[in-house]
């Protein structure tokens, strides 16, 4: 008996006919899966952001064409008057200006700087390091009423700890908020006392990450600390301080809460006697609110949008100029 070796053999069992078709289908979901669902991961952020900011932002720039008040039931065009108003002949509004950038700077400044210098500090070996790294967090969770209150009580005219200091070295008693640089002044130290934690600890976060290796090579080299802060330290917070200065930026041209309870109750949003510590959000206020002007109020708004961007881009360029020329 001959074995034919050449004989075709016999065909692999293959799935089911009724098998193929449900393959097909899961086959067809997976590829469905990948290609949408990063989409719809990402969706729930983009319906917030419609409805909580591109909506704002919009319905902003409509009611800034219009003279739209709540004591006038009719809306007219008026195009771009209110910002030709708003540019041209309002005193008022650039006073507010000129405080806002006065305490900006003046709280800003010294914020960042202490708080680079405080992260420095704590980034070193201490005893209780957990403790004070802890405590410079308190200033945050404080309420800033309480902070207002507070400074408010040392900066009063009559019976505040400054001018008790000031007296006793023999100097004359200031007045906080009637004097335009002393009450920035004043405003500033409650800003520069509530945020300075905040940013010492974003850069202490910062500065853990930094490589070890590259502090022990300029050891070896004869470099000093402060050689090495400001050679490598500084240079490698780059980013970081980008980030907080431009977030200090958005924070400071928006400056309300502090200048507004600094008046403790006499003046309101009119930041004083004579308007010299009120920031353009208690202006926009006092326009929306008081003058009912929500029109008006729309332009200042989008005025602010437009510095604030403004200052973002400089200092993020002066920021990536600074850094890279050590």
């Amino acid at each position: 008996m001959s074995l034919d070796l050449h004989a075709t053999a016999p065909p692999e069992p293959g799935p089911p006919r009724a098998a193929r078709p449900a393959h097909r289908r899961a086959a067809s979901a997976t590829k469905l899966d990948l290609k949408y669902s990063p989409y719809l991961y990402v969706l729930p952020f983009f319906l917030i952001f419609a409805v909580f900011s591109a909506y704002p932002i919009a319905y902003t720039v409509w009611i800034a064409l219009t003279d739209r008040s709540p004591l006038n039931p009719t809306i007219s065009f008026v195009g771009l008057d209110n910002f030709v108003e708003l540019i041209t002949d309002d005193p008022q509004f650039w006073n507010a200006v000129v405080n806002t950038f006065g305490m900006f700077v003046l709280s800003t400044v010294p914020q960042l700087l202490l708080a680079l210098m405080l992260a420095n500090a704590l980034n070193r070996r201490l005893r209780a390091q957990t403790f004070f790294r802890m405590a410079i967090a308190m200033p945050i969770i404080t309420s800033t009423a309480v902070v207002a209150l507070i400074f408010s009580m040392i900066y009063a005219k009559d019976f505040g700890l400054v001018n008790w200091l000031l007296d006793s070295i023999g100097l004359d008693p200031i007045d906080w908020r009637a004097n335009r640089f002393a009450s920035w002044f004043a405003i500033s130290t409650m800003v520069d006392w509530r945020w300075v934690g905040y940013n010492a600890l974003i850069y202490l976060a910062a500065m853990q990450s930094i490589s070890k290796d590259m502090y022990e090579a300029a050891a070896l080299d004869g470099a000093s600390r402060r050689r090495q802060f400001w050679s490598i330290t500084v240079p490698q917070l780059r980013p970081t301080i980008i980030f907080t200065l431009i977030i200090s930026t958005i924070g400071g041209l928006q400056l309300f809460t502090e200048p507004l309870l600094f008046t403790s109750g006499s003046g309101g949003l009119s930041g004083g006697s004579e308007g010299q510590f009120q920031t353009i959000t208690m202006y926009l206020l006092d326009v929306m609110n008081q003058r009912f002007r929500w029109g008006y109020a729309g332009a200042v708004a989008l005025v602010l949008f437009v510095l604030i961007a403004l200052m973002s881009a400089i200092n993020y360029l002066l920021a990536r100029r600074i850094s890279s020329d050590k």
